[in-house]
């Protein structure tokens, strides 16, 4: 059926519904299939951790989902809607997904408190001083309040990538995107990082958590997702996957990964 009827179907469910939706969906660099037919939808309130070896396409999915990266074929549908191709509906639904990256890609040159503002009064059109008083409650919730006036450079990396989510945060988005942010950080500094992002789980938040963080996904998550060679290999509970994976390529990644 039509998109339309399919966004009414699902907006008629309740809040137990499906935000966003893959279907079939393949992405190429050149000659390196790097998304092979991949299919995987993920509801309201839902946290979804995709683990894997490097090159496997958990990046490029994650891309993908707020069209960093363009699809070659399938379709990729948010709240029912395929995603806009460009101009100001591709700019709403990037509003709409926050992305926190493994670099924090803050604005060196503004301070956090301004970092954190700045896409809610250029984007949301917020006025300042209530971007401002939501932005010190955002750095509040992630610990770091005291820091709102100082440059990134100024910060550790584990503040910085708790002020690079109070960002994300701050746009209001419906769906939250991680890419391995604690891979950049030193091991002392993943744990503060980790904290905000389980206590935004238990809040409700619908996340897709791209980690090697393992004991966030056994504890955080409500499904992994084992993705390798571009494919979604395994799909479970992360008592299933953990306890009893099906597939051989999965058990041989978890003897590597679990015993170090």
């Amino acid at each position: 059926m039509t998109d339309s009827s399919t966004t009414a179907q699902q907006s008629g469910s309740g809040r137990a519904q499906t935000l966003l939706a893959l279907e079939n969906v393949n992405k190429s660099f050149g000659n390196l299939h790097v998304l092979r037919a991949v299919s995987l939808s993920i509801e309201r309130g839902e946290v979804l951790v995709i683990v894997g070896p490097s090159g496997g396409g958990k990046s490029t999915l994650c891309r993908t989902v707020n069209r960093l990266e363009p699809i070659d074929s399938g379709r990729i549908l948010f709240d029912g809607r395929p995603l806009p191709a460009e101009g100001r509906e591709l700019a709403r639904h990037r509003a709409d997904v926050g992305m926190v990256f493994q670099s924090f890609n803050l604005f060196a040159h503004k301070t956090v408190l301004q970092n954190v503002t700045l896409g809610p009064v250029n984007v949301r059109k917020t006025p300042k001083a209530q971007a401002e008083a939501q932005a010190m409650d955002l750095l509040n919730r992630v610990g770091i309040q005291s820091q709102a006036l100082k440059y990134p450079a100024q910060l550790s990396g584990g503040q910085q990538q708790r002020a690079a989510i109070a960002r994300a945060l701050a746009m209001r988005p419906r769906l939250m995107l991680f890419d391995e942010p604690t891979s950049a950080l030193d091991p002392e500094m993943v744990k503060e990082v980790l904290d905000v992002m389980t206590r935004l789980a238990a809040e409700g938040m619908t996340m897709i958590v791209v980690t090697h963080e393992m004991g966030f996904a056994r504890n955080a998550a409500n499904r992994v997702a084992f993705m390798a060679d571009g494919q979604i290999v395994e799909d479970s509970t992360p008592d299933e996957f953990f306890t009893r994976p099906r597939t051989d390529r999965a058990r041989d990644f978890l003897s590597k990964i679990l015993t170090h």
